[in-house]
């Protein structure tokens, strides 16, 4: 095992992982351990070149920090990728290699659950680390965060629209979610429940059918899907969706989705702001998740009663950004930064 540190400006330690009996090659990103030890998911993704996983796992990672921060989670933010199909390469070596790619940190990071990686992926992970967190309530842990983290982007959603339109009801509201996946696939059907219209896209056009077939949703080609006119915007697929290309097809009163990472640039939450969409900053609404694996850490082990009790907070949270926002006349994404920038200075002052 080939373990390298890559130095990247303004992180506390990022580095690469070469395994050639497992076949493991991943990158581990630690932001900022002010507030806490980093803790972030792992990522199962076939990306073009390393290149590109860096730029996502250090976007990532960042992007975990502002989201304890604001979610007063008492950590800090790391995130981690393994580069390769999800298909091809997964086998308990390359895990058990991961867990001691992770060990390597000492505790400032810990992992969980993300993109094509499972509560079995994870258990071989934890024979070589015990820095792990999301395990199966049967190990110890919090389980399966994806419901959580859907509940709070509903959460996030009707706050949205209590600000927008006066009230959180959303009977009379046409939702358009891209990416039908664990998170969004629930949203869709905690929204519906509440009265909602659904359109919903996803590149995996069977996932599609087999909700509309069940829910009876309605379905759009996910190459198409920003032509369909709607008031809330949720996307729950991969970040970077909102950007110079995609914002003049917009429709929308109000974005607000579980995908990280959700604007290209900043810059692009200024010209959100100047088109009258009222943007709900993806790591404040989709903070759920976190939240709750969060609270293993608290003395006595998980409570489900005191994470849905954070959880439910996200409403307070968001009512804040976007009322900073509209105080200093900035975009709602920056005025979540200044939030979390706030409280982690704050701390940094403590020390």
């Amino acid at each position: 095992m080939n373990i390298t540190d890559i130095p990247v400006e303004g992180y506390e330690r990022v580095a690469r992982c070469i395994d050639e009996a497992s076949g493991l090659h991943a990158l581990i990103a630690v932001h900022d351990t002010t507030l806490g030890p980093a803790l972030g998911g792992m990522r199962l993704w076939n990306y073009a070149t390393e290149e590109e996983a860096l730029f996502d796992v250090t976007r990532l990672a960042k992007g975990m920090t502002y989201k304890s921060a604001v979610a007063d989670t008492g950590l800090g933010g790391g995130k981690c990728v393994i580069i390769g199909d999800p298909d091809k390469i997964k086998s308990p070596a390359l895990f058990e290699a991961m867990g001691r790619f992770i060990d390597d940190f000492g505790g400032t990071y810990i992992t969980a659950e993300d993109m094509n990686i499972s509560a079995e992926d994870l258990l071989n992970v934890k024979k070589t680390t015990e820095y792990v967190a999301g395990l199966d309530r049967e190990h110890g842990g919090s389980g399966n965060p994806s419901p959580y983290t859907a509940y709070g982007c509903v959460v996030g959603i009707e706050t949205a629209a209590a600000y927008r339109y006066g009230s959180k009801d959303l009977s009379q509201k046409h939702i358009l979610i891209q990416g039908v996946g664990a998170v969004g696939g629930e949203m869709a059907r905690l929204l519906k429940e509440r009265g909602a219209r659904i359109t919903i896209c996803d590149i995996k056009e069977s996932r599609v059918a087999e909700l509309c077939q069940k829910y009876g949703y309605e379905s759009v080609p996910e190459a198409t899907h920003l032509s369909v006119k709607c008031d809330i915007y949720a996307p729950c697929a991969r970040g970077a969706g909102i950007n110079d290309e995609t914002i003049p097809q917009l429709t929308c009163d109000i974005i607000a989705g579980c995908a990280n990472n959700i604007l290209l640039e900043p810059h692009h939450g200024d010209v959100l702001r100047e088109k009258g969409i009222l943007y709900a900053p993806d790591y404040v609404v989709n903070a759920a998740g976190i939240i709750n694996v969060s609270v293993e850490r608290h003395p006595g082990g998980y409570n489900e009663e005191v994470a849905m009790e954070k959880i439910n907070r996200i409403d307070d949270n968001l009512t804040e950004v976007f009322q900073l926002a509209d105080e200093e006349g900035i975009a709602t994404n920056r005025a979540a930064n200044r939030l979390a920038e706030k409280r982690i200075e704050a701390a940094k002052q403590l020390q």
